[in-house]
């Protein structure tokens, strides 16, 4: 398989080290390395084709939208951010400082995750936390991401997955990637978090491309349409096929 050309085209404002071009080829590579380990991740390969890449800058506006996608529905976390959004015209730090409770409840947030994206808005203002830097420190960026109030395990594996562009990290904690699970692997109940973690272990060293396609599937494969508002960066919302 070759990556088409929209994904080859990479965007001015990609963080290094995400090469598109090489992730997309490690991407379809690892899908082809699951297939040829796991049945069912051959049976994903066959019916769905390999999934999105799904990537995102490393960026104030990822961290906003990691925030805003704890524990709710994507399409309710992509609302709250356009709103956010149409409201002060820039996601950046200093404008998200500038907004008052009532209006951050207004646009769709938490009390608890207005505090969140405060607090890293403020980290950076400050210059004590600049998102951009931590793709080319992989092996520290998750402890210093874990530092920070709000960010918590999941929250760090999907920056790990989508910005840095990890190989083999597993979002713990992912009710839709446990509900794909127990679907294709046939099981009586959903698994819980540890359950579920355990079995991902047997995916490494290609968990993130196994959570891809289980989170494809989940969508619904071939049938999916992705969001152009959903913050992927242009082509990685689309099939590599």
């Amino acid at each position: 398989m070759t990556i088409p050309r929209h994904i080859q085209q990479q965007p001015d404002r990609v963080s290094e080290p995400a090469d598109l071009i090489l992730a997309g080829n490690e991407m379809l590579a690892d899908a082809e390395a699951l297939a040829r380990q796991t049945d069912v991740f051959s049976t994903l390969l066959t019916r769905n084709g390999p999934p999105p890449l799904w990537r995102r800058e490393a960026s104030f506006e990822t961290l906003v939208r990691f925030i805003l996608e704890q524990q709710v529905s994507l399409a309710s976390a992509n609302a709250a951010f356009k709103r956010l959004d149409q409201r002060i015209g820039d996601v950046v730090p200093e404008r998200v400082l500038e907004s008052s409770d009532a209006e951050m409840k207004s646009d769709g947030f938490s009390r608890q995750k207005t505090g969140y994206v405060r607090g890293i808005a403020e980290l950076m203002v400050e210059g004590t936390f600049d998102p951009s830097d931590l793709p080319s420190k992989p092996e520290a960026a998750r402890k210093e991401l874990l530092d920070i109030k709000g960010i918590g395990p999941w929250t760090a594996s999907c920056f790990l997955l989508f910005v840095s562009g990890d190989r083999d990290t597993w979002p713990t904690g992912d009710r839709a990637l446990y509900v794909a699970m127990a679907k294709n692997l046939e099981m009586v109940d959903v698994p819980g978090r540890e359950v579920g973690d355990a079995i991902a272990l047997a995916w490494s060293p290609w968990r993130s491309t196994a959570a891809r396609m289980l989170w494809h599937d989940y969508l619904g494969g071939r049938s999916h349409v992705p969001n152009p508002d959903a913050g992927f960066i242009e082509g990685t919302s689309k099939v590599l096929a």
